[in-house]
């Protein structure tokens, strides 16, 4: 049985504290002061009784933290955190502030299994998935650090949806009003397109934003530079975000990477406008940002406007995501890039 109070939801904690002959009201004090206080032992949740503390510990029970290796700060102001696991792994998460608004980019795995062909993360293979508490701990210490978080997105390492159950699990933590109380509006789940779990997704009590990274219109380019396009193509993809809004009636957001000379013409957009229109949608257009591990270069500033120009003209809503945090290797798919081409990644004990 797990025993990290970290990864638990008020109700699991509630039958935790039943279970010591406690009252149920405890459990909020034992929430509030992991998720809203940043407790790390147990002994610093002060309403419980010196016994009651004891009995915890003595049933195995204990607060888990990530360990802060490293802060890396770019000019622009993005901050990137080096975090280790406890059984040596690493992970990165991202701060990215536009005025007085900051944004979370957290991890949910360590490495990611999904193998695009643009991103450094990918070279790292998968290492494990994380546990609620690690995701939810990256917010806990980044926050406590930095102060109040506007929004959080599970766009950092790893592929939030092949980690379903921790991630929608931290969701709950994240969201509840005796946490950080973040709103489900302000909180996003990005997914290469694992079409299955979109399905699942909309069938849940508790709905975050879902972004796609979608990169390619076509299933033969798509393919050539996302594997997950084989086990399921972009017409699966988007019946199953057809369905998902059904049930759900939300928009969503279609992420694509411009990379020159690849997924970047006039007849990108065009095909890429007619696929928006099959559903609820906007697009967010994402400089790419090269890395010495994958062979690819950004368009040009030029392009990606003309790019844009043509989604606007078929009336697409269409932001256009410049790159942050570069000279760190804090963008869009360059986390884990330092990790192997400086060989600091540690792997697990055997």
């Amino acid at each position: 049985m797990d025993r990290d109070l970290k990864n638990k939801t008020p109700g699991e904690l509630e039958d935790i504290v039943e279970s010591l002959d406690g009252k149920r009201y405890l459990a909020k004090y034992i929430f509030t002061f992991i998720h809203s206080k940043n407790a790390t032992d147990i002994s610093d949740i002060s309403p419980l009784s010196k016994s009651f503390q004891a009995g915890l510990v003595n049933q195995g029970y204990y607060i888990s933290r990530l360990h802060t290796v490293q802060t890396f700060t770019d000019p622009d102001g993005t901050i990137k955190y080096l975090f280790e696991l406890a059984d040596g792994n690493r992970i990165e998460a991202v701060l990215l502030s536009d005025g007085k608004r900051k944004t979370l980019c957290l991890s949910t795995q360590a490495g990611c299994a999904m193998n695009c062909a643009f991103c450094a993360t990918a070279r790292l293979k998968l290492k494990r998935n994380l546990t609620t508490a690690e995701i939810a701990d990256q917010l806990n210490i980044i926050q406590k650090d930095k102060g109040k978080i506007n929004n959080v997105v599970y766009m950092g390492m790893g592929e939030p949806l092949q980690n379903y159950e921790a991630v929608l699990k931290s969701v709950r933590i994240i969201n509840d009003p005796q946490g950080k109380n973040i709103g489900l509006r302000h909180l996003t789940i990005s997914t290469c397109g694992i079409a299955d779990a979109v399905r699942k997704l909309a069938h849940e009590d508790i709905r975050p934003r879902l972004a796609i990274s979608l990169n390619a219109p076509n299933d033969t380019l798509r393919s050539k530079i996302m594997p997950i396009n084989k086990k399921y193509p972009i017409a699966a993809l988007m019946a199953a975000v057809k369905y998902y809004q059904l049930k759900t009636k939300m928009r969503v957001t279609f992420e694509y990477v411009l990379i020159k000379d690849l997924n970047d013409s006039a007849s990108h957009a065009q095909i890429l406008s007619k696929l928006a229109h099959q559903v609820r949608c906007n697009i967010n257009l994402i400089e790419y940002n090269p890395n010495p591990l994958c062979p690819f270069t950004g368009s040009s500033k030029e392009t990606i406007k003309r790019f844009a120009q043509i989604l606007g003209r078929a009336a697409i809503e269409t932001a256009v995501r410049f790159k942050k945090g570069c000279k760190i290797k804090a963008a869009c798919g360059q986390l884990g890039v330092e990790l192997l081409k400086q060989g600091t990644e540690k792997q697990p004990p055997q």
